[in-house]
């Protein structure tokens, strides 16, 4: 009996842009955006007792009219959730030398929220009526 495993290819980071993000056309005239997410494990080093950061610097691409629309929000140092699967390309380089890169294929990128805007999310729910937000915390069933 053979067990048959599912192939999935999903991934899910998070992190920061190192660069703003550039766009640019397919030769078949599609918009592709790209930009990398810096991902940082922290870890323990067991000989030192120190704290360390291991740092993976993560190519990603977005195609179509998705990458036309968040092409513009895309700034060096966003903290973005990116969902998406892992594409190898493999191509010559201008050396003749045959290359591989891995990257992540996005079908969403989420800004994650910064403290600039809690601060000014915050200001505008200071704005609401007190009658409204008593009235809201009255209809939560816990």
């Amino acid at each position: 009996m053979t067990i048959r495993l599912a192939e999935v290819n999903f991934i899910i980071i998070s992190g920061r842009l190192t660069r703003d993000a550039d766009i640019r056309m397919t030769q078949k005239g599609q918009s592709v955006c790209g930009f990398d997410v810096a991902v940082n494990r922290r870890y323990l080093d067991n000989a030192s007792g120190e704290w360390k950061d291991d740092v993976a610097y993560v190519p990603v691409s977005v195609f179509g009219q998705y990458a036309d629309r968040i092409k513009d929000r895309l700034k060096k140092g966003a903290p973005v959730m990116v969902e998406g699967r892992i594409n190898m390309n493999e191509f010559v380089d201008k050396a003749g030398q045959n290359r591989k890169v891995l990257r992540v294929i996005a079908n969403r990128v989420q800004i994650l929220q910064t403290a600039q805007s809690a601060e000014n999310l915050s200001a505008v729910e200071s704005t609401q009526p007190a009658g409204e937000e008593a009235a809201a915390e009255d209809d939560v069933p816990f």
